[in-house]
């Protein structure tokens, strides 16, 4: 049976619910608190979840509350779902009264009063308020609370809270005064009128807080820093650490840079100082360089046993021990006060008297940064340079400071071995760059050179200069010719090569010959004999294009760049030169030697060198390579000779492998998929095979391969190719002989397009 909220049980007023099929009896007997007595309470009615009314013990009423008709029927949850996590947050206060505070006859206490709308019950917490002095939290824990006498039997319900009501909780009376804005929208929801919130009075006792602390503060002195509890600071400052880098200069006789590490914990002002060993110092153990605690600013030695005390005696009578009296004084007068480090002290450039030895702070880490910075305004962390070991020690001779140099090269071994006599006593061979060596290995650029010699036979003696990248050494053998008179061979053994005009026999080591030195056009004196370079290998110039940072004269914008600039003022007299009949269709060509010429006229020699028109010819080349050929029975023979030797005989999971990345069996298939066919079936073939093999299968259109073709050229039992000799498949089935003829023939259109003069022209003009 469902009835209006406020009406009164008449008929008329009450409504049976006609979709109710289930009629439970009520409980009539319980146990509480161990009395077994009969049960009066009433069991919550369904509600509508949309409901406005916020009533647990009455069901809310439809939209249209003036309406004679009975509502209609809806789907009905229990309170305890259709409200679950809806409270009703109210504002409150109430005044405790004061016996011992004469200023303060009473105390604002403010709460907070909570109703739970799923089961009606209510909850008082006070906020908490520092330096308050009285225990707060939850005052009244979560229950139904009943009303004041006379109505004791029944709960506080939500028609009783509201704002600007006084409410009797416990014997304590609680004044409202406001809420939050869900408790507004859900008691106006409910035709609940809330009025405003009021303003709630000042406490009196905090009030006197107040003034007590500003009088402390103006009494005490303005300089003087704030006194902070140890424990406080250990829970505001627990786990942060400034950590500094610094050193100690040691200037005893075998003392060096000590490279050390400072930690300055915040949480109790502590600090510790470790070491850093570099690598190799023959120094090992502890690294700690200074424990754990306060450092004291001042040190002028260790005290004696005895002269510090924590108590200063002012008089002791008595001859023994056992019968001895004494007067202590408690003010410790004569007592000097220690002082000792704090983070205000500690700055980049600050010198630290680490009992007698002094440190100096050299940088810190980011998050002592941004603490100085947000604390002390501090925007600038420059690190100081440490002062570094050096094999040239200063020694007085004469009165005066001068540096001890090593003595010069005596022409016995390398520059680098004779350093490391002269620097330790134990001398070790020098370490080569080992780096370099497996990054490099095989690495070789070779030249064609001629001897430049006033002696005509010597003029026309062809010499290749091979560079090694992996240790920069140089060798030089001759072509021998037939009839010429000489040998030929081995000219010049692998070795560095200096540079001219140095001092061989100085203290300092020599400049040696750099890849970038060698290049075409290039005149150089190797050992006493003068070279000019007139051509280089196709691995050279490719090895030097594909670098350019490390070989200028192949830089291909760098070169552009400057024939732009000396062509731009005589575009059109270059173009016509280039190309006299003036034909300059989609592919106009011209030759090496006639753009090398044509060049030279607006470059010397000196700003435009061969090499750069070589990789500018190279660049623009309009010459093509052949494609390799490949014979497809040799290249089926070497595979089956493979297969043979690996006694491979799984066609079938071929069949299914294919059928698996192919499942609607197209008839042809792209390359990746026969790549990932090869390698998961584990045939035994290399790189160089793959590659001959995926060249020699019939492809179509869109370059995709044949299926059948593919298992075709694999099947050994029905189509089967005579053998072959084992051979080298890498070099000898499918030769790839470089293209050595690239540059000779210039594609003029591209070499025009990339120097971009037309555009401008046609700018200039409209």
């Amino acid at each position: 049976m469902m009835r209006l909220p406020g009406m009164p049980m008449l008929p008329g007023a009450q409504f049976y619910d006609r979709g109710k099929r289930r009629h439970p009896r009520q409980q009539t007997l319980m146990h509480y608190q161990g009395i077994q007595m009969l049960s009066d309470r009433r069991e919550p009615e369904l509600v509508e979840p949309n409901g406005i009314v916020a009533d647990p013990k009455c069901p809310p009423v439809p939209a249209q509350i003036n309406s004679l008709w009975a509502p209609k029927a809806t789907t009905k949850l229990p309170p305890w779902l259709a409200y679950d996590k809806q409270v009703l947050c109210f504002s409150a206060y109430f005044k405790e009264n004061l016996t011992e505070i004469y200023h303060a006859p009473y105390q604002v206490r403010k709460v907070k009063i909570y109703f739970y709308l799923e089961d009606g019950t209510m909850q008082v917490t006070e906020p908490k308020v520092e330096n308050s002095g009285i225990p707060q939290g939850c005052l009244v824990h979560r229950q139904r609370i009943p009303k004041a006498p006379p109505t004791d039997r029944e709960f506080i319900s939500i028609f009783d809270l509201n704002v600007d009501i006084d409410v009797q909780i416990f014997d304590r009376i609680y004044h409202i005064s406001g809420c939050d804005i869900f408790t507004r929208q859900f008691l106006n929801r409910a035709g609940i009128f809330v009025p405003e919130t009021q303003q709630e009075p000042s406490d009196p006792t905090t009030e006197i807080r107040k003034r007590s602390g500003l009088k402390q503060t103006a009494s005490s002195c303005p300089s003087a820093l704030p006194k902070r509890h140890s424990f406080a600071q250990f829970l505001e400052f627990d786990r942060r650490v400034l950590k500094f880098q610094g050193y100690w200069n040691d200037r005893s006789e075998f003392g060096d840079v000590r490279k050390l590490e400072i930690c300055y914990y915040l949480a109790d002002d502590t600090i510790d100082i470790k070491e850093k060993f570099p690598r190799n110092s023959g120094r090992e153990g502890p690294s700690t360089f200074l424990k754990r605690g306060k450092l004291p600013k001042e040190f002028t030695g260790l005290p004696l046993p005895g002269q510090q005390t924590a108590v200063t005696l002012l008089n002791v009578l008595g001859s023994n021990m056992r019968d001895v009296r004494y007067v202590a004084d408690p003010l410790n007068t004569g007592q000097k006060p220690l002082h000792y480090y704090n983070d205000q002290d500690l700055q980049i450039g600050a010198v630290l008297n680490v009992f007698g030895r002094s440190v100096v702070l050299t940088g810190c880490d980011q998050f002592t940064q941004s603490y100085y910075r947000e604390k002390y305004g501090i925007q600038e962390f420059e690190c100081q340079p440490i002062p570094e070991r050096s094999d040239v020690r200063p020694y007085t001779q004469g009165g005066g400071m001068t540096k001890r140099r090593l003595p010069p090269y005596n022409g016995w071994g390398s520059h680098e071995d004779s350093e490391g006599n002269c620097i330790t006593v134990e001398p070790k061979p020098p370490q080569a760059d080992f780096k370099k060596l497996f990054k490099y290995d095989g690495c070789i650029l070779r030249f064609g050179a001629k001897l430049v010699s006033a002696i005509r036979d010597n003029g026309e003696r062809e010499f290749v200069i091979s560079y090694f990248l992996a240790d920069d050494t140089v060798q030089i053998y001759e072509s021998s010719r037939r009839n010429s008179g000489f040998l030929g061979g081995e000219f010049l053994k692998k070795a560095r090569v200096p540079l001219p005009g140095q001092d061989m026999f100085g203290s300092s080591r020599p400049e040696y010959y750099r890849a970038n030195d060698f290049y075409i056009g290039r005149t150089m004196t190797l050992k006493d004999h003068i070279f000019h370079i007139v051509s280089a290998d196709e691995f050279t110039l490719m090895y030097m294009e594909q670098h350019p940072s490390e070989f200028p004269v192949a830089d291909i914008q760098s070169i552009m760049q400057k024939i732009r600039d000396a062509v731009r003022p005589q575009y059109k007299q270059f173009v016509l030169q280039c190309k006299p009949d003036g034909d300059l269709g989609d592919f106009t060509t011209v030759g090496f030697d006639t753009l090398r010429s044509t060049l030279l006229l607006y470059l010397s020699k000196e700003c435009l060198l061969n090499h750069e028109i070589v990789t500018v010819c190279r660049y623009f080349s309009a010459e093509q390579a052949m494609p390799p050929s490949c014979d497809r029975n040799r290249v089926r023979a070497a595979a089956q000779l493979e297969l043979k030797r690996a006694l491979w005989n799984s066609v079938d999971e071929l069949n299914d492998h294919l059928s698996h990345i192919n499942p609607g069996c197209k008839p042809y298939i792209s390359e990746a998929q026969v790549r990932s066919t090869l390698r998961g079936c584990r045939l035994p073939f290399s790189l160089e095979l793959v590659e001959d093999i995926l060249m020699v299968l019939q492809r179509n259109g869109q370059n995709e391969i044949e299926v059948r073709d593919f298992l075709a050229f694999f099947n050994m039992r029905n189509d089967q190719v005579p053998d072959i000799a084992p051979l080298n498949i890498a070099f000898e089935l499918c030769p790839k002989l470089p293209f050595l003829h690239k540059g000779r023939l210039v594609d003029f259109t591209w070499f025009l397009a990339y120097l971009g003069l037309e555009e401008e022209l046609k700018r200039a003009n409209s």
